[in-house]
């Protein structure tokens, strides 16, 4: 089935045209991956098929019958609502039910008002909650919201980060179980641990996808389509971002091959024109009429791609030490006494969860706060770039020219070569056109307003360089250039970041920020450290095994009894554990029945058999968070 096609599609923002005749569809079960540099139009065009965003020409057309849902990178929502009522904010009759649900709870809990008559409301709304499943999709949208890192279901959307709530964005559009996803950065703001299991979670999603995103792991794993944007134009490659890379080296090879040779000919062509022929036969006419046809022909412009060709300065054998610092908001300890010398060629990578302290520890490293005790030394000849992932700096004054802007930093600037170019000429390389650079930089794409200020933080000449979440809005092409200008740069380099590509091709050791203000070193890239923190794991696991032998089940209850005393059931999780001891073995039923048709009677049809594996997947993945869920009530049931 179709789901939605463009035809024709036009789109000029007058410093810029967006999109020259874009033609394409999306079929059920297509997973696409958007790419194309920033301001190419990528947000743009994923608004258009939303109905957001005004066309210029050409036609959309949507399946009556589809259910299409946008995911913004900067998603509306109501303040006042609590994270599950926002979840929900589209769910209708659902919500209202649970919602009923609950302040009827309220009230008996309370004893507020006719027991009797609270019984039997509460009653007639069970029964309307069990009719259209409004607990499995509230068991659903915990389980969810709790995989993305939000425990605290109740808590004031106004009281939460921007990064929290693009994460209950992504829970209701995911909950929503529509026929497409269109997904804008959904793994912005998500740690390493969330990206793998929304990864993991689209593999298995049954409807489509088309979505943007600078993590060229996830779009590997996820996508079985790219379509690029490229000067106006679209292209589609049949394949994963792996493909697209192979073919489109091919084809840029191809391309130049074409010109190389087209460019021989007509050389010599012109060569024979400068001898002077006598155009008096035929040949010798549709001879010269051939090269005429030549010097008109025109090729495609190969993809603009970011020079970061900046000057770098001296850096000492002195660059940063930390000697026992500890840094602590109210009774939270987010470091405690860490020490590290930074040495010039360092490439350190720093992770860790949310809220756990990467960036208060950028901040003491450059000085903006100071540790609650412990020393801060910095070399005498250290010169910090600081790319901030929230970039305020740049938006001082969204109407200053862009070329304004980084004429503050300089009018000439120096290359890596040695030679010394325009401000202008360095925001060429950039890829930001004669008519941009006089534009105001409100009139820039959120990308591109990163790629501005990356350059205006490389053109001061930095030392050491710090990236705190440097792949958040850069488009994968800018990403790849400057991954391979950070192998060469010469200083030292500290990347926060939750791209795992990104670090495996940049950092060379790992700061784990874990629980309690410890910071952990790793050597390595992120897969190196992912490959010690599973073995770590699986020795836990071994010990923990060894001592459940040895401990009594006397003393294991005493010692649930304890941890839960203070946690018992409310009513509507007293109806969730009833539930899931009724749905558990249903799903388990359903599993042996799957089991029985892929193992003992499995069908011929190969596209049959590859659906039934991938439920069966679903189903096993479904038991388990079900089975870990009543394990949670059981507890504290018991």
């Amino acid at each position: 089935m179709t789901i939605f096609t463009l035809r024709s599609i036009k789109k000029d923002f007058g410093i810029k045209e967006i999109l020259k005749d874009a033609s394409f569809s999306l079929e059920e079960g297509d997973k696409v991956g958007l790419i194309g540099t920033n301001g190419s139009g990528k947000s743009t065009l994923l608004k258009m098929i939303a109905r957001l965003e005004p066309i210029d020409g050409g036609e959309i057309w949507v399946n009556s019958g589809a259910k299409i849902v946008y995911l913004p990178q900067q998603p509306e929502m109501d303040e006042n609502h609590t994270v599950l009522e926002q979840v929900f904010a589209h769910s209708g009759e659902q919500m209202a039910l649970i919602r009923d649900y609950e302040e009827l709870s309220h009230k008996l809990a309370h004893h507020q008002g006719d027991t009797n008559n609270l019984m039997v409301q509460l009653s007639s709304i069970t029964q309307k909650i069990e009719t259209v499943g409004a607990w499995e999709v509230e068991t659903n949208a915990k389980i969810i919201l709790t995989q993305l890192g939000i425990e605290d279901f109740e808590a004031k959307v106004g009281n939460l980060s921007g990064g929290y709530r693009k994460r209950i964005a992504l829970a209701s559009a995911l909950l929503s179980q529509p026929d497409v996803l269109l997904m804008d950065e959904p793994t912005n703001h998500l740690d390493a641990l969330s990206v793998e299991w929304l990864q993991s979670y689209l593999n298995r999603y049954q409807g489509a996808l088309f979505l943007i995103t600078h993590d060229r792991y996830f779009l590997d794993k996820v996508t079985n389509r790219i379509i690029e944007i490229d000067q106006g134009e679209i292209y589609n490659y049949s394949g994963n971002y792996s493909y697209f890379l192979e073919k489109k080296a091919e084809s840029e090879e191809s391309e130049l091959s074409s010109q190389r040779k087209h460019a021989g000919v007509l050389r010599r062509e012109l060569e024979w024109l400068k001898r002077g022929p006598k155009a008096r036969s035929t040949k010798q006419k549709a001879r010269i009429y051939r090269i005429e046809d030549m010097q008109q022909k025109e090729f495609k412009q190969t993809q603009g791609k970011v020079d970061i060709s900046t000057a770098s300065r001296r850096i000492g054998k002195k660059v940063i030490e930390l000697n026992n610092i500890s840094k602590s908001y109210d009774e939270r300890t987010l470091i405690k006494d860490f020490t590290y010398i930074f040495t010039p060629q360092d490439r350190v990578g720093i992770i860790g969860q949310n809220g756990a302290g990467k960036s208060t520890l950028m901040n003491i490293i450059t000085g903006k706060i100071l540790p609650d005790s412990g020393i801060v030394e910095i070399g005498p000849t250290i010169h910090f770039g600081y790319f901030d992932q929230h970039s305020e700096d740049l938006l001082v004054n969204e109407n200053q020219r862009v070329i304004e802007y980084l004429k503050e930093v300089a009018e000439l600037v120096q290359t890596s070569d040695g030679s010394v170019i325009t401000a202008s000429q360095m925001l060429e390389r950039f890829l930001f056109s004669p008519n941009q650079q006089y534009s105001p930089i409100n009139k820039l794409s959120g990308g591109e307003r990163r790629r501005l200020f990356l350059l205006q933080v490389l053109m001061t000449a930095p030392n050491v360089l710090i990236l705190d979440e440097p792949t958040n809005d850069l488009d994968v092409q800018t990403l790849a250039v400057l991954e391979e200008y950070l192998e060469e740069f010469n200083g030292c380099v500290i990347v926060v970041s939750h791209d795992r590509y990104f670090l495996d091709r940049t950092v060379e050791t790992i700061f784990s920020l874990e629980s309690g203000g410890n910071i952990r070193q790793y050597p390595g890239n992120y897969s190196v450290y992912l490959d010690y923190k599973k073995a770590e794991e699986d020795r836990e696991k071994e010990a923990q095994k060894k001592q459940q032998v040895k401990t009594k089940p006397t003393q294991i209850q005493t010692k649930i009894t304890k941890s839960n005393q203070s946690r018992k059931l409310s009513f509507k999780e007293k109806y969730e554990y009833k539930d899931l001891e009724e749905k558990i073995p249903k799903l388990e039923t359903k599993k042996e029945e799957l089991e029985q048709i892929l193992y003992k009677n499995a069908p011929s049809d190969f596209n049959k058999m590859q659906e039934l594996t991938a439920s069966l997947s679903q189903l096993i993945e479904e038991i388990d968070t079900a089975t870990e869920r009543w394990l949670e009530l059981a507890e504290r049931e018991n």
